[in-house]
Protein backbone atom coordinates (compact mmCIF):
# COMPACT_ATOMS: atom_id res chain seq x y z
CA UNK A 1 0.00 0.00 0.00
CA UNK A 2 3.10 1.81 0.52
CA UNK A 3 4.38 1.68 -2.19
CA UNK A 4 1.30 2.42 -4.00
CA UNK A 5 0.94 5.99 -2.66
CA UNK A 6 4.60 7.10 -3.27
CA UNK A 7 4.11 6.15 -7.03
CA UNK A 8 0.30 8.32 -6.80
CA UNK A 9 1.70 11.25 -4.93
CA UNK A 10 3.55 12.95 -7.65
CA UNK A 11 1.07 12.18 -9.61
CA UNK A 12 -1.77 13.89 -7.35
CA UNK A 13 0.80 17.35 -7.38
CA UNK A 14 0.91 17.14 -11.48
CA UNK A 15 -2.54 16.66 -11.97
CA UNK A 16 -5.73 16.71 -10.00
CA UNK A 17 -7.88 14.92 -12.01
CA UNK A 18 -9.96 11.83 -11.06
CA UNK A 19 -10.59 10.49 -14.22
CA UNK A 20 -6.67 9.94 -15.09
CA UNK A 21 -6.19 8.93 -11.04
CA UNK A 22 -8.83 6.29 -11.51
CA UNK A 23 -6.92 5.06 -14.85
CA UNK A 24 -3.51 5.04 -12.83
CA UNK A 25 -5.69 2.71 -9.77
CA UNK A 26 -6.47 0.42 -12.88
CA UNK A 27 -3.32 -0.10 -14.53
CA UNK A 28 -0.83 0.16 -11.55
CA UNK A 29 0.56 -3.66 -11.13
CA UNK A 30 0.99 -3.64 -15.05
CA UNK A 31 2.50 -0.23 -14.28
CA UNK A 32 4.98 -1.14 -12.06
CA UNK A 33 5.95 -4.50 -13.62
CA UNK A 34 6.34 -2.37 -17.07
CA UNK A 35 8.78 0.00 -15.04
CA UNK A 36 10.72 -2.68 -14.07
CA UNK A 37 11.13 -3.95 -17.27
CA UNK A 38 12.18 -0.48 -18.24
CA UNK A 39 15.01 -0.56 -15.39
CA UNK A 40 16.08 -4.28 -16.82
CA UNK A 41 16.86 -2.60 -20.11
CA UNK A 42 18.95 0.49 -18.43
CA UNK A 43 21.25 -2.46 -16.86
CA UNK A 44 21.51 -4.41 -19.84
CA UNK A 45 22.64 -1.47 -22.41
CA UNK A 46 24.80 -0.04 -18.96
CA UNK A 47 26.24 -3.34 -18.69
CA UNK A 48 26.97 -3.60 -22.86
CA UNK A 49 29.09 -0.06 -22.81
CA UNK A 50 30.86 -0.96 -19.35
CA UNK A 51 32.30 -3.93 -21.95
CA UNK A 52 33.11 -2.29 -24.54
CA UNK A 53 34.88 0.18 -22.55
CA UNK A 54 36.68 -2.71 -20.38
CA UNK A 55 37.17 -4.23 -24.31
CA UNK A 56 39.00 -1.54 -25.71
CA UNK A 57 40.90 -0.57 -22.30
CA UNK A 58 42.37 -3.88 -23.12
CA UNK A 59 43.25 -3.49 -26.54
CA UNK A 60 43.83 0.32 -26.92
CA UNK A 61 44.97 1.19 -23.75
CA UNK A 62 42.16 3.78 -22.69
CA UNK A 63 38.72 4.15 -21.76
CA UNK A 64 36.83 6.15 -24.35
CA UNK A 65 34.23 6.75 -21.83
CA UNK A 66 34.32 9.07 -19.05
CA UNK A 67 31.02 7.91 -17.35
CA UNK A 68 27.18 6.42 -17.69
CA UNK A 69 24.32 8.05 -16.04
CA UNK A 70 20.90 5.98 -16.46
CA UNK A 71 17.71 7.84 -15.76
CA UNK A 72 14.17 6.12 -15.35
CA UNK A 73 11.54 8.61 -16.08
CA UNK A 74 9.05 9.73 -13.39
CA UNK A 75 5.59 8.24 -13.63
CA UNK A 76 4.18 12.35 -13.50
CA UNK A 77 6.09 12.96 -16.47
CA UNK A 78 5.18 9.76 -18.15
CA UNK A 79 1.33 10.85 -17.39
CA UNK A 80 2.26 14.91 -18.51
CA UNK A 81 3.40 14.03 -21.84
CA UNK A 82 0.95 11.02 -22.46
CA UNK A 83 -1.83 13.81 -21.09
CA UNK A 84 -0.16 16.38 -23.31
CA UNK A 85 -1.09 14.19 -26.46
CA UNK A 86 -3.66 13.56 -25.63
CA UNK A 87 -2.76 9.98 -25.19
CA UNK A 88 -4.56 7.07 -23.21
CA UNK A 89 -2.82 6.37 -20.00
CA UNK A 90 -1.83 2.73 -20.36
CA UNK A 91 1.09 0.48 -20.19
CA UNK A 92 0.19 -0.14 -23.65
CA UNK A 93 -0.05 3.31 -24.55
CA UNK A 94 3.50 4.21 -23.14
CA UNK A 95 5.33 1.51 -24.78
CA UNK A 96 3.74 2.54 -28.44
CA UNK A 97 4.30 6.00 -27.60
CA UNK A 98 7.09 6.72 -25.36
CA UNK A 99 10.35 6.06 -26.78
CA UNK A 100 12.06 7.72 -23.34
CA UNK A 101 11.25 5.87 -20.70
CA UNK A 102 14.30 4.50 -19.96
CA UNK A 103 17.64 6.60 -20.57
CA UNK A 104 20.68 6.34 -20.74
CA UNK A 105 23.94 8.79 -21.36
CA UNK A 106 27.19 7.75 -22.34
CA UNK A 107 29.95 10.97 -21.87
CA UNK A 108 32.52 10.12 -24.23
CA UNK A 109 36.39 11.27 -24.34
CA UNK A 110 36.22 12.29 -27.89
CA UNK A 111 33.93 13.29 -30.51
CA UNK A 112 35.19 10.05 -32.61
CA UNK A 113 34.51 7.91 -29.66
CA UNK A 114 30.70 8.61 -29.89
CA UNK A 115 30.70 7.22 -33.29
CA UNK A 116 33.05 4.48 -32.02
CA UNK A 117 30.90 3.39 -29.22
CA UNK A 118 27.22 3.85 -31.22
CA UNK A 119 28.82 1.42 -34.10
CA UNK A 120 29.58 -1.39 -32.00
CA UNK A 121 26.44 -0.99 -30.12
CA UNK A 122 24.38 -1.32 -32.47
CA UNK A 123 26.85 -4.02 -34.35
CA UNK A 124 25.55 -6.26 -31.72
CA UNK A 125 22.72 -9.07 -32.93
CA UNK A 126 20.18 -8.55 -30.21
CA UNK A 127 20.28 -4.84 -30.55
CA UNK A 128 17.64 -3.11 -32.59
CA UNK A 129 17.89 0.76 -34.21
CA UNK A 130 14.40 2.40 -33.88
CA UNK A 131 15.92 5.93 -34.44
CA UNK A 132 18.73 8.08 -34.80
CA UNK A 133 19.08 11.91 -34.26
CA UNK A 134 22.75 13.34 -34.71
CA UNK A 135 22.46 16.70 -32.82
CA UNK A 136 26.10 16.75 -33.59
CA UNK A 137 26.13 16.72 -37.30
CA UNK A 138 23.22 18.94 -37.74
CA UNK A 139 23.02 20.98 -33.93
CA UNK A 140 19.52 22.36 -32.58
CA UNK A 141 19.14 26.00 -33.20
CA UNK A 142 20.13 26.85 -29.68
CA UNK A 143 23.60 24.78 -29.86
CA UNK A 144 22.88 21.42 -28.48
CA UNK A 145 24.71 18.82 -29.45
CA UNK A 146 24.59 15.06 -29.01
CA UNK A 147 23.90 11.61 -30.77
CA UNK A 148 20.44 10.26 -29.52
CA UNK A 149 19.41 6.55 -30.49
CA UNK A 150 16.45 4.80 -29.71
CA UNK A 151 17.00 0.94 -29.47
CA UNK A 152 15.45 -2.03 -28.86
CA UNK A 153 16.93 -5.10 -26.69
CA UNK A 154 15.85 -7.97 -24.95
CA UNK A 155 15.30 -8.85 -21.22
CA UNK A 156 15.07 -12.18 -19.85
CA UNK A 157 12.37 -12.79 -17.47
CA UNK A 158 11.53 -16.27 -15.57
CA UNK A 159 9.73 -17.07 -18.22
CA UNK A 160 9.63 -15.24 -21.08
CA UNK A 161 11.67 -12.65 -23.36
CA UNK A 162 10.78 -9.10 -23.51
CA UNK A 163 12.00 -6.37 -26.27
CA UNK A 164 12.14 -2.66 -24.35
CA UNK A 165 12.70 0.49 -26.04
CA UNK A 166 15.99 2.72 -24.49
CA UNK A 167 17.08 6.21 -25.39
CA UNK A 168 20.94 6.20 -25.47
CA UNK A 169 22.18 9.84 -25.51
CA UNK A 170 26.11 9.67 -26.48
CA UNK A 171 28.40 13.11 -25.68
CA UNK A 172 31.43 14.32 -24.86
CA UNK A 173 32.07 16.16 -21.65
CA UNK A 174 32.02 19.13 -23.13
CA UNK A 175 28.30 18.59 -24.91
CA UNK A 176 27.54 16.93 -21.40
CA UNK A 177 28.30 20.11 -19.58
CA UNK A 178 26.71 22.76 -21.98
CA UNK A 179 23.91 20.95 -21.74
CA UNK A 180 23.51 21.08 -18.39
CA UNK A 181 24.25 24.67 -18.07
CA UNK A 182 21.26 24.81 -20.27
CA UNK A 183 18.78 22.80 -18.81
CA UNK A 184 19.30 24.80 -15.97
CA UNK A 185 18.98 28.31 -17.29
CA UNK A 186 15.88 27.43 -19.52
CA UNK A 187 14.23 26.94 -15.88
CA UNK A 188 13.97 30.52 -15.04
CA UNK A 189 11.26 32.18 -16.70
CA UNK A 190 11.69 35.77 -14.70
CA UNK A 191 14.49 36.49 -17.04
CA UNK A 192 13.05 39.99 -19.24
CA UNK A 193 12.75 39.44 -23.16
CA UNK A 194 15.68 41.33 -24.02
CA UNK A 195 18.07 39.69 -21.77
CA UNK A 196 16.61 36.54 -22.50
CA UNK A 197 17.52 37.37 -26.10
CA UNK A 198 21.16 37.77 -25.23
CA UNK A 199 21.61 35.10 -23.28
CA UNK A 200 20.51 32.90 -25.83
CA UNK A 201 23.09 34.28 -27.97
CA UNK A 202 25.57 33.91 -25.49
CA UNK A 203 24.76 30.20 -24.90
CA UNK A 204 24.82 29.79 -28.74
CA UNK A 205 28.58 31.28 -28.74
CA UNK A 206 29.27 29.00 -25.85
CA UNK A 207 28.36 25.77 -28.02
CA UNK A 208 30.24 26.91 -30.65
CA UNK A 209 33.40 27.28 -28.43
CA UNK A 210 32.82 24.09 -26.71
CA UNK A 211 32.68 22.21 -30.20
CA UNK A 212 36.04 24.11 -31.36
CA UNK A 213 37.49 22.75 -27.50
CA UNK A 214 36.39 19.22 -28.28
CA UNK A 215 37.61 19.17 -32.04
CA UNK A 216 40.88 21.02 -30.54
CA UNK A 217 41.70 18.36 -27.76
CA UNK A 218 40.83 15.37 -30.68
CA UNK A 219 43.43 16.75 -33.33
CA UNK A 220 46.21 16.97 -29.91
CA UNK A 221 44.72 13.63 -29.04
CA UNK A 222 45.53 12.50 -32.66
CA UNK A 223 49.07 13.80 -33.08
CA UNK A 224 50.05 11.85 -29.79
CA UNK A 225 49.25 8.77 -31.22
CA UNK A 226 50.23 9.13 -34.14
CA UNK A 227 53.74 10.01 -32.81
Amino acid sequence: MMIKQKLIKPVVKALVNNDVMDIIEDNMMPLKKLMAYYNCAIMQVETKFNVLNEEFSLEYDRNPIESIKTRLKSLDSIVKKLTKRNLPITTESIKENLNDVAGVRVICSFTEDIYLLADCLLQQDDVKLIQVKDYIKNPKPNGYRSLHLIIEVPIFLKDEKKNIRVEVQLRTIAMDFWASLDHKLSYKKDIPEDEASILKRELLECAQASSDLDQRMEDIKNRIVDK
